[in-house]
């Protein structure tokens, strides 16, 4: 899975250190790349219109998507997005393949 953080000016630096952070806290930096573009295709193709924007890309089913744009989200709405996309299960804190620090079953 990758994150891509589109943005055409210097705004996109807050947005990069906070999904940077929660994946680094969620255990998840070593499974999500994190990308940053500014690429004219990837604005069309998704129809960004304000920046930044975060988008989800997972190769393995062709699907992209564009989640948020012009905010940045606070870390734990950042959390509770990758926590959503993974779904772990909600009577345990590991996602399916990998445990976080803070899970309960390492």
């Amino acid at each position: 899975m990758k994150v891509i953080i589109f943005w055409e000016w210097n705004e996109f630096n807050e947005l990069k250190i906070k999904v940077t952070s929660s994946l680094e806290e969620l255990g998840l930096n070593d499974f999500i790349e994190v990308i940053e573009s500014n690429s004219s295709d990837l604005k069309e193709e998704l129809w960004i219109t304000k920046n930044p924007a975060l988008i989800i890309e997972e190769e393995s089913i062709e699907f992209k998507d564009m989640i948020f744009e012009w905010i940045i989200p606070s870390d734990d709405e950042i959390k509770s997005m990758f926590i959503s996309i993974i779904g772990w299960d909600s009577e345990s804190s590991c996602a399916p393949g990998w445990c976080g620090s803070w899970c309960s079953c390492g």
